[in-house]
């Protein structure tokens, strides 16, 4: 009979258990009193170190270590109120006792909260569910409780409030390394505080990071929401020869354009007005032609007769001046 080593995991010993039964029963060996009844030392040279295991068992000479497996600890709290409330300052009050409570169990363990959830329950069984991300995981009750309170301040309900919950992710502390070239914020949670009273005051779509489009129309550009990735160090190009730099006008300025033969001839607008004596185009450029978004415009470089040179395009009959070259 061939033997195992006792390295073999469970679910590998199986069939050589298996094995061992089936030559246990044909013994007449059916129960754990007669298995515990033969020689130990007799067993385990004719069925292997499978079997001696087997009658340590039935004998009660093996010993299993326990695992302990910790159930998840949930970092919730939650109260229902006795009375329908429709001021912030109750909902307020609780909630600044709900981080207290959350802060002192995180620290009893070394850990810090990465993530609230607030849940607010209205009569009529409505329900409201906003998740916080904060920038750089802490437990300071202060900083956490001023989040709350900015989104609360511009936070409006047709119903009365019956209940609440704020719940909180835990993370270990963060520790990181940075290079001597990098840097990083110094108060990220003061900056996305401030971000957040920005964003209640104007609105998510103008408030962010300018990312811009894929296309070739000039400004093109979408909000995203903010995110510090540090700045890591780049390393100093070579000197680059020196060229003219458009200062754009932001929004481009109205210009009203005299054309000698599909040609700009004279240009007048609130910054720029004079005759033009040398130019450069139209260059032409175009996209989503696919789509309501369409686009299409003409620009040209002028210099006009007092030496100044700018940028002007036209589009759909109408001019705008874009900027001027320093």
């Amino acid at each position: 009979m061939k033997r195992s080593s006792l390295s073999n995991s469970p679910a590998d010993r199986q069939p050589e258990i298996h094995q061992i039964l089936a030559i246990l029963h044909k013994w007449g060996i059916h129960t754990l009193g007669q298995l515990a009844a033969l020689d130990k030392e007799q067993l385990g040279a004719r069925l292997g170190p499978e079997a001696i295991r087997m009658w340590e068992r039935a004998n009660g000479q093996s010993n299993r270590v326990l695992k302990l497996v910790r159930p998840p600890e949930s970092f919730e709290e939650s109260f229902e109120f006795e009375n329908e409330i429709e001021t912030a300052e109750p909902l307020l009050f609780m909630l600044r006792r709900f981080l207290e409570q959350l802060a002192v169990r995180l620290s009893a363990i070394y850990l810090v909260a990465k993530e609230l959830t607030l849940r607010i329950t209205f009569a009529g069984k409505h329900n409201y569910e906003r998740v916080f991300k904060i920038p750089q995981p802490t437990n300071d009750v202060d900083l956490l409780f001023r989040m709350l309170h900015t989104h609360l301040e511009n936070f409006k309900s047709e119903h009365p409030i019956i209940a609440v919950a704020l719940s909180a992710q835990p993370i270990k502390p963060a520790r990181e390394q940075f290079g001597l070239f990098e840097t990083t914020l110094r108060n990220p949670n003061q900056l996305y505080e401030s971000l957040a009273r920005l964003t209640a005051f104007l609105g998510a779509d103008r408030v962010g990071t300018p990312v811009l489009e894929e296309t070739h129309r000039p400004d093109a550009f979408r909000m995203e929401p903010f995110t510090w990735h540090g700045l890591p160090a780049h390393p100093i190009d070579k000197m680059s020869m020196p060229r003219p730099a458009l200062r754009r006008f932001r929004p481009a300025a109205p210009a009203s354009v005299l054309l000698d033969e599909d040609t700009p001839a004279h240009v007048r607008g609130v910054d720029s007005c004079g005759k033009v004596v040398r130019q450069h185009g139209p260059y032409l450029s175009s996209g989503n032609w696919w789509d309501e978004k369409w686009w299409t415009r003409a620009e040209w470089d002028l210099q006009l007769e007092d030496e100044s040179l700018i940028r002007c395009h036209e589009s759909e009959g109408t001019w705008n001046i874009d900027g001027i070259y320093d």
